[in-house]
């Protein structure tokens, strides 16, 4: 399978900025290489559900070029469209209409889901991929891991507005939501000034803090990280006194949307995902009825997830994602595989696909987060990376 001539590319997990900076990136470096490169759509569907028993199939597979790839770094989002599909876990209601039982019964079970890991071999050995390009974040990822021990080289770029890929300091699409939490945050202070309210704005971050941290660190507001479960009644008194103190008479906290206070857990709800995840209860309505009947002071609650990954990428994750696809490409010319593009002490580097087992990267308390004043801390940088916090 390694001596396919063509690149397969490919996007998996939530769309952030500078995905199809990436995409485009890869094809152009590409056809410089006497490259050709075929996008899936929707992730790793594209290798599942597509049906190559006539050819291409339109759904799902996409030969891309220069011309048709021209444009597409001027918008968000990803033009070959994205998806949570685990190839490992295939569940038996969403099953390929076009399988034949005999093809459906050779696929190893896992409960009520199917193992695809062969199909997708199948087909990528089928279409000539060489080498396959995967841009996601851990579950993307994990699956990613698996696909190269099973003998497909592939090569991995980090996204996720949560910054918690283990083994980079940074991923694409992270600081166009910084970015972007500041400008929602900045807005919305004339509104809480108005009426006097404590503001709580909920932000992504399952599992790791990052992004609420660090839009903390540019807003200097409170928040609250899934890494460190926080006192209601201390935090109370804090956006009291913060209210208090503020001549315009009103405080802010961004939390996290996996952060949970002191003796409670954050309940999830819904069908989880081929990956296992279910949706949080919206912390930031849970959090903001608290402050209220603890505090008696009116609050108002912003949910600003989904404006952080939608839109144009900002001009550092535009930069980065050019970079990373960049550095896809001179690991495939150098025949390097099972690698990650990362940035590791401030520098451009790779290193391995990161084991899935070791969960996602999480903010180091005692470097980055001061647990009484539900700050970040500012004190001692000299030496620390551009992005506060190591690989």
């Amino acid at each position: 399978m390694a001596k396919g001539k063509q690149i397969g590319i490919l996007t998996g997990g939530g769309d952030v900025p500078g995905l199809n900076s990436v995409i485009k990136s890869v094809v152009y470096r590409a056809s410089e290489m006497g490259r050709e490169v075929i996008g899936f759509r929707k992730g790793w569907e594209g290798l599942t559900h597509s049906d190559l028993s006539e050819g291409d199939d339109p759904r799902y597979v996409w030969r891309l070029s220069r011309d048709n790839t021209r444009r597409i770094d001027r918008s968000g989002g990803t033009v070959l469209h994205t998806s949570r599909t685990n190839p490992k876990r295939v569940h038996k209601s969403r099953l390929p209409s076009f399988m034949s039982d005999a093809e459906i019964g050779r696929l190893p079970e896992n409960g009520d889901s199917l193992d695809f890991t062969s199909v997708v071999l199948e087909k990528l050995q089928k279409l000539d991929i060489g080498t396959l390009i995967t841009i996601g974040g851990d579950d993307t990822l994990s699956f990613s891991a698996h696909l190269h021990d099973a003998g497909m080289p592939v090569i991995a770029i980090p996204k996720t507005m949560d910054n918690d890929v283990r083994g980079t300091e940074y991923c694409i699409g992270f600081s166009t939501a910084i970015t972007r939490a500041k400008d929602l945050i900045t807005r919305q202070r004339t509104t809480l000034g108005s009426h006097e309210r404590i503001g709580v704005f909920r932000i992504f971050g399952r599992d790791a803090g990052f992004t609420a941290l660090y839009t903390s660190y540019v807003t200097s507001t409170r928040c609250l990280i899934p890494e460190f479960s926080f006192d209601p009644d201390h935090l109370c008194e804090l956006l009291v006194a913060d209210k208090r103190d503020n001549p315009s008479g009103y405080s802010m906290v961004v939390a996290s949307e996996g952060a949970v206070w002191k003796g409670q857990e954050l309940a999830e709800y819904g069908e989880a995902d081929a990956y296992g995840h279910k949706k949080k209860v919206d912390i930031g309505h849970a959090l903001a009825e608290e402050i209220r009947s603890r505090t008696g002071e009116e609050t108002m609650t912003s949910d600003l997830t989904y404006d952080l990954r939608s839109g144009d990428p900002d001009s550092i994750d535009h930069m980065v994602a050019i970079t990373f696809a960049n550095i896809a490409l001179d690991l495939v010319a150098s025949g390097v595989v099972g690698r990650m593009v990362a940035i590791r002490d401030g520098n451009y580097a790779h290193t391995t696909i990161p084991d899935p087992s070791l969960g996602p990267r999480t903010v180091n308390i005692a470097q980055l987060y001061n647990p009484e004043r539900y700050r970040p801390n500012y004190a001692s940088k000299i030496g620390s990376p551009l992005l506060l916090s190591n690989a």
